[in-house]
């Protein structure tokens, strides 16, 4: 099966990344929409994304 454009053209590499989850999400209970928001919070900062 042949690979498309991603979806919305954005591609995130998280290739040589040392952090680990407890660091991305912290400690605590985290929610879906917290892990999303933690999530894209960490890919900006860190300017992991790509179009």
């Amino acid at each position: 099966m042949a690979k498309g454009k991603p979806f919305g053209g954005y591609t995130i590499s998280f290739k040589g990344r040392k952090e680990t989850l407890e660091k991305v999400f912290g400690s605590g209970n985290v929610t879906p929409s917290e892990m999303t928001k933690k999530i894209w919070g960490f890919v900006k900062k860190n300017r992991l994304s790509r179009r």
